[in-house]
């Protein structure tokens, strides 16, 4: 594939980098709704929500990754995601995943925490799935 049908792609956790390489695609839940970068797509700036990411890499299948919340930075072919957690779904444990969101579903809905950790527990399941 020509360099000119290609995105730079990161995708940074607060911690680490956790992919970074050329794509063809990405595709993110933004506080505006999902959104799909593809080449030359015009310069963006947004919060991104709790979800599920998705790159096409140029070499390669589509991968996904959960993300809470951070950024996504789209601008001359560069797409920038900074999440203060992201990991690609072979690096999520899914019984740990389920037993989290149990563990948050037993605390009930007035707690604001387990509401959060809820989420997060069923973005990574998603992402895992997704893979699978």
């Amino acid at each position: 594939m020509a360099d000119n049908d290609q995105l730079q792609v990161e995708l940074v956790a607060a911690d680490r980098t956790v992919w970074s390489g050329q794509a063809t695609m990405v595709i993110a839940k933004t506080a505006e709704g999902d959104i799909g970068v593809l080449r030359n797509h015009m310069p963006v700036l947004s919060l991104l929500d709790d979800g599920v990411v998705s790159i096409d890499p140029v070499d390669g299948e589509r991968m996904y990754a959960a993300v809470d919340g951070g950024f996504l930075s789209v601008a001359n072919n560069r797409v920038s995601i900074l999440a203060q957690f992201a990991a690609l779904s072979d690096e999520i444990d899914v019984e740990a995943a389920r037993a989290e969101l149990e563990s948050a579903q037993a605390a009930g809905d007035d707690d604001e925490d387990a509401a959060n950790r809820a989420r997060r527990a069923e973005v990574r399941i998603r992402a895992a799935e997704k893979a699978s």
